[in-house]
């Protein structure tokens, strides 16, 4: 069986670049006696940063690449002279990507924008050269600080679909025909249960040049969310949808029975997606009779919008698009689409640790009792 090419989980190992050290130099040249203090700062270490990247849609990337490791400041030296900065790394995640403490499972941070920058490990700062501690008591200091250490962490990265509409139902409910029946989306289509093993995603047409995007999430079964099936690995991509298309088959024994048990299975899962805008498509409505669809719909579960379609003949389709975009248009919450759409915020969001660096981390060396440096001595560079 071929390896799929949709990767929504990955697990990684971060650490950011330590800071380099500060030198402890003294100015010593032929014509200069007893130089004063001339040492440089050592470099900052590079950070790492997740960044939204439209051009991606999965995670695969990183699935065979999942240790990033950020350059060291290289130390300070003679002349005031700065150690070079260790090189950022950008992580290229599709919109939608939520990163976790692997460890702890905390939330980190969630990437939705095109171009949007967000720290994930901050670089060490380099030391201060001895240049920094000369004072008019203290003429000749021998001591320099050392850089700040690298951080790291196991980070989980979780790919959650951007989508206006996600497709809810138990296999064989018809949702990819229905996708690929109103988008472009070739989704794989088959008469047996768990057909679609991966997310597809569409984009509708809709009247004035108007569009939506629509996500087939694989089918779920009851128990889903205790870890049956496939629909648990899944159900984080309905939690972006703002709406909910449920699909029920119209040859289905109890359409009512079936519409509870997806609404429970997502209660279970994550309580919120109940407040997100429902509609209810009764699907392959061209196996069954007016007066059959009539009686149906005297059972039919009530406070949800129902529309009978088929995605073959394409029977009530149009009808279908008019309903889901009235459930988009009267969410005022978000408009995931524009993100999906390339219509993205333009600019750099990032954020950065502020820590003051704590001069007790000062790395002392015994000096002699003298106050101005002796030419006749060997240089002085701190080892660290």
């Amino acid at each position: 069986m071929a390896e799929s090419n949709f990767i929504d989980y990955v697990k990684i190992y971060c650490k950011s670049g330590k800071g380099g050290r500060g030198s402890a130099h003294f100015r010593r040249e032929k014509y200069i006696p007893k130089g004063g203090p001339d040492g440089g700062d050592g470099g900052r270490g590079g950070s790492i940063f997740l960044r939204g990247n439209r051009n991606f849609w999965t995670l695969l990337h990183l699935k065979y690449d999942r240790h990033k490791v950020a350059e060291s400041g290289e130390p300070g030296s003679s002349k005031n002279s700065t150690g070079k900065a260790g090189a950022d790394i950008y992580i290229d995640v599709p919109c939608g990507t939520v990163a976790y403490d692997a460890e702890t499972g905390d939330y980190i941070c969630e990437v939705n924008d095109h171009d949007e920058v967000i720290l994930l490990l901050q670089g060490g700062r380099g030391g201060l050269g001895n240049t920094h501690f000369k004072t008019p008591t203290n003429q000749a200091p021998r001591y320099a600080q050392p850089g700040e250490p690298a951080q790291e962490r196991m980070v989980i990265l979780q790919l959650k679909l951007l989508a206006d509409v996600g497709l809810v139902g138990f296999p064989n409910a018809g949702k990819s025909t229905l996708l690929s029946s109103v988008s472009a989306a070739k989704p794989k289509i088959a008469n047996y249960p768990f057909t679609t093993l991966e997310p597809s995603l569409g984009i509708v047409s809709y009247r004035d040049h108007k569009s939506f995007v629509m996500a087939d999430i694989p089918g779920i079964i009851e128990g889903a969310a205790e870890g049956r099936g496939l629909g648990l690995r899944f159900l984080r991509h309905i939690e972006r949808n703002s709406v909910l298309l449920f699909l029920v088959p119209a040859d289905a024994d109890d359409i009512t029975r079936e519409y509870e048990i997806l609404l429970s299975e997502l209660e279970k899962y994550n309580p919120e997606l109940l407040e997100k805008n429902r509609v209810l498509g009764i699907s392959k409505c061209d196996l069954i009779d007016d007066e059959l669809k009539e009686m149906l719909s005297e059972h039919l579960p009530e406070g949800v919008k129902t529309v009978f379609f088929s995605s073959v003949s394409g029977q009530g389709l149009q009808l279908l698009k008019d309903t889901i975009w009235q459930a988009i248009v009267s969410d005022n919450r978000h408009d995931v689409s524009n993100i999906v759409r390339k219509n993205m915020r333009e600019g750099l969001s990032a954020s950065f640790l502020e820590d003051d660096f704590d001069m007790d981390s000062i790395y002392f060396e015994e000096e002699e009792d003298e106050e101005y440096y002796d030419p006749d001595e060997t240089d002085v560079e701190v080892d660290w």
